[in-house]
């Protein structure tokens, strides 16, 4: 046995290094089918060069290793050796950069989970002089020691944040018991801080298909991401979900969880005819332990939160997940369960409300722009239709305008948002469309004669509404017929098409139906207003502009690499807008509403003091330090959006009325939302404005 231990264990590694190879083999094919796919279909399509292995090289290493605490400044050496070599590798269809890849970044993270094992044995000291700079943070750590010192310092960090947190929730007497207090809790949080970042490397190494395949997968994800920010490369897996946020059906377990107060994630509830259901179980309460999906080790999620948890949760639709949750008895059970696809939900479906004051205006909340792709051969299954039911509504209740809401919107279907407008115009251009596969522009018109609505119109926006909310947005802006109002929008203006990952695909044709390994969402064609201008990168300008924390953050398409450019075209020579609004004196009131509104107030100091704590600068790991930081340059807790003297209160329409007391949950929901318009300042300057130009 001894002679043929040494034979054995090379078998086994020749086997291992077969299996590891097959994803990266596929992978290497898979990268040319997408630079293939790319220079046939995309909009502005990249040639395949030094400056595209360049701008991939950057962007994988980023995906894998963000914050920089796995690879090593060696690792990065040695990788750049392939730096300018990618393109070759892709259109050679080789796999000698992935496999060099995937040894160096399977042994660091095996290496970092060990290191963090060893970090988590001493309680961290926070008397001492110690900073994490800024110079740190932004590079790779030298060698195994440099990568158990950043792991020390960011996870001695996360600790020091979760004890501040600890005493500013903690109500005491004095000194001495809060020091009891916070001695007491460092050991469970630090504990806590060590399963997290164990569970974010065990994601990896027992993903499905393992290190390996994960390595593939962020390999082609990254080069699709190359030409756009919306040019998105879908496992099986990743594409049922994208379709699903669109309308199509889901799927799921058919349960909904959430943080348990004393750590960990439990079962909120249960959904009746589902898996999770059907298969007696399962119990609200129950508090998830463990996650294994089959043929890879069960995490510990028993101190997660329930945003790993998600993440986990969505890896696979395909797999057996087996589930051991601590019941209620404090007894442990094992459940396996599949996913199954069901009925989508009505979360995003359309909301409409009415402000009675002085005068009576309807409010409508659109969520996103979602239709039925299984279904839509009656063609009522979207949000246009929803909308126009709720307004139907709430012209019964003689509303003198409308406040139509695409806040946090950010988009779905172009043809619903052209259906949309067609509600509140009369047949005519809507936008303007240049597609790869053509060279003329086309017209996205409404073909229906008639309105719908024909009063008074304001859009609320803000820097998250995208895509189709800024071509509705846009298009009633040129017309003249609805006041925007709120801070420009996120600035994408580009149409995507999803293909199966197949060179000879006709995107054409209908490729619903057809089934494939992998997917590519693909950028097809710009999107125009109909003055030839573009919301591509700089986004709708509202009519009315109002301070918004979204102004002073980075999420915006400028802010993405490899944003396409704004262009602009011929402007339309059809469309026939309306006389032009008169803003002079909307602004004047929207400035009186802002410039007394506590709420603006604390958004402004908010500003100021976020910009303030996201400068890059070094960070002390002194518990003194860090408690002077935190009283000099706190956030505002709340913002007082409810200090100001409200002229109308929010109620349901009739129809809802009757349907609500039948429904106590939807009673419940229906009721939060309403508190919620009652103190938006948002909903309340938008309000005013409407009562000005309704006299």
């Amino acid at each position: 046995m001894t002679l043929l231990k040494p034979l054995v264990i090379a078998l086994l590694l020749i086997n291992a290094a077969v299996c590891f190879s097959q994803p990266l083999n596929k992978a290497a094919t898979n990268a040319f089918v997408i630079t293939r796919m790319a220079e046939k279909f995309h909009i502005q399509p990249r040639e395949l060069n030094d400056n595209l292995s360049n701008d991939f090289f950057n962007k994988l290493l980023k995906q894998l290793d963000e914050e920089r605490i796995y690879l090593t400044k060696e690792d990065a050496v040695q990788l750049s050796a392939y730096r300018f070599q990618l393109d070759d590798q892709i259109k050679q269809k080789k796999n000698d950069f992935l496999q060099l890849l995937t040894n160096i970044y399977s042994q660091r993270l095996q290496q970092a989970d060990t290191i963090i094992d060893a970090i988590a044995k001493k309680p961290f000291n926070f008397s001492g002089i110690e900073k994490f700079t800024v110079d740190e943070d932004s590079s790779y750590p030298s060698g195994v020691v440099g990568m158990h010192n950043k792991l020390y310092k960011k996870m001695k960090l996360d600790v020091l944040n979760d004890l501040l947190d600890l005493h500013d929730e903690t109500v005491v007497k004095n000194s001495v018991q809060q020091k009891q207090i916070l001695d007491s809790a460092q050991r469970s949080i630090q504990k806590k801080a060590q399963s997290v970042y164990k569970r974010n490397i065990s994601r990896i190494l027992q993903s499905p298909g393992g290190i390996a395949q994960f390595t593939a997968n962020e390999y082609c994800k990254a080069l699709a991401s190359c030409y756009d920010p919306h040019t998105e490369f879908f496992p099986l897996t990743e594409e049922e979900n994208f379709e699903s946020e669109l309308g199509n059906q889901s799927f799921r377990f058919g349960f909904s969880i959430k943080q348990n107060d004393d750590g960990g994630v439990m079962i909120d509830d249960l959904e009746p005819g589902s898996p999770a259901f059907k298969c007696g179980l399962l119990n609200k309460g129950d508090k998830f332990q463990t996650l294994q999906w089959q043929g890879q080790n069960a995490i510990d999620v028993s101190d997660a939160d329930a945003r790993e948890v998600s993440t986990i949760l969505s890896q696979s639709n395909h797999d057996k997940l087996i589930i051991t949750v601590k019941k209620a008895d404090n007894t442990l059970r094992i459940v396996e369960l599949m996913k199954e696809q069901e009925d989508a939900s009505d979360d995003d479906k359309v909301k409409s409300f009415l402000l009675k004051g002085t005068k009576t205006f309807g409010y409508i909340s659109l969520p996103a722009f979602y239709n039925n792709w299984e279904d839509d051969a009656t063609g009522n299954n979207g949000c246009a239709n929803d909308v126009a039911k709720e307004i139907v509504k709430l012209k019964k209740e003689n509303i003198a305008g409308l406040i139509l809401d695409l806040r946090y919107n950010g988009g779905g279907s172009v043809q619903e948002a052209v259906e949309l407008a067609g509600i509140f115009i009369d047949a005519g251009p809507v936008a303007q469309i240049k597609m790869r596969s053509e060279e003329k522009v086309f017209t996205l018109k409404d073909v229906n004669r008639g309105t719908i609505y024909d009063g008074p119109l304001l859009i609320l926006v803000n820097g998250y509404s995208a895509s189709a909310s800024e071509l509705l947005a846009g298009s009633l802006q040129n017309y003249n017929r609805a006041l925007i109002v709120g801070s420009s929008t996120y600035g994408k203006a580009t149409g995507q098409v999803v293909l199966p990952l197949d060179t000879t695909v006709n995107i054409e044709a209908d490729n619903s139906k057809k089934q494939a390994n992998n997917y590519l969402k693909i950028t097809t064609d710009k999107l125009y207003r109909l003055d030839g201008t573009t919301a591509q990168f700089t986004g709708v300008k509202p009519d009315i502009a109002l301070p918004d924390f979204l102004q002073v953050t980075t999420d915006r398409e400028s802010n993405e690499p490899f944003a396409l450019p704004p262009t602009t075209i011929d402007a339309n020579k059809y469309y026939k807008p309306f006389s032009p609004l008169q803003l002079n004196t909307l602004k004047t009131i929207a400035k009186q509403d802002a410039d007394t509104m506590q709420f603006f107030k604390d958004l402004s100091t908010y500003i100021d003091q976020y910009k303030i704590l996201n400068a890059p600068h070094d960070i002390s790991l002194n518990w003194k330090d860090a408690l002077a930081n935190e009283k000099n340059n706190s956030l505002p807790a709340q913002f007082d959006s409810a200090n100001y003297s409200n002229m109308y209160t929010v109620q349901n329409n009739a129809y809802d009325l009757e349907r609500l007391k039948a429904d106590a949950s939807s009673a419940d929901i229906n009721q939060v939302f309403k508190n919620y318009l009652s103190h938006d300042a948002y909903i309340k300057i938008s309000y005013d404005l409407l009562a000005s130009f309704t006299k």
